[in-house]
């Protein structure tokens, strides 16, 4: 049986759509990594080549997830950009089951949210890096409509799997 027979031919635009959020996902980190203090020599060798001697902006060294205003007064400005790379990770799980399986039987419904969610998550990511938390929401707020509309499309696939 070939993966064809299984899945419509449509499933490929799922896949698509899951790789682009993962090139999202990782643009997202270099921006969290750009919002750090200098990369210290001894850390990650390919990051280094690539950021040898730059001062970066809010100076906060690795392992520490978040800045405290103590240390840096640009700690809110750095927080939010690590916390809307964190809030991408945390709905990350979510978002790529519910495409994964919603897709097996509404491929191109879920394509089209699939991209809806992954643009409104840039834009989410972008209002959230300016510091002003609410910005997140002018065009992020539609991702959890794309993950309503997902989520329906996964339990519609779950009721057909039950009435077969």
């Amino acid at each position: 049986m070939a993966i064809g027979d299984v899945l419509p031919k449509e499933y490929g635009y799922v896949v698509i759509v899951v790789v682009l959020y993962c090139v999202l996902n990782f643009w997202m980190a270099f921006q969290v990594g750009g919002a750090r203090k200098r990369f210290p020599q001894h850390y990650s060798y390919p990051l280094f080549l690539l950021f040898p001697t730059k001062e970066l902006k809010y100076k906060v060294a690795y392992p520490t997830l978040y800045a405290t205003e103590s240390e840096n007064k640009d700690a809110k400005l750095f927080n939010c950009v690590q916390r809307g790379h964190q809030n991408s990770l945390e709905m990350m799980p979510m978002y790529f089951l519910l495409m994964i399986l919603g897709g097996m039987k509404h491929p191109c419904i879920c394509t089209a949210l699939g991209l809806l969610y992954n643009v409104s998550r840039f834009f989410y990511f972008k209002g959230y890096s300016t510091g002003d938390p609410m910005k997140r929401l002018t065009i992020g707020k539609y991702g959890f409509l794309a993950m309503l509309g997902l989520a329906v499309c996964t339990i519609s696939f779950a009721i057909t799997l039950l009435r077969a």
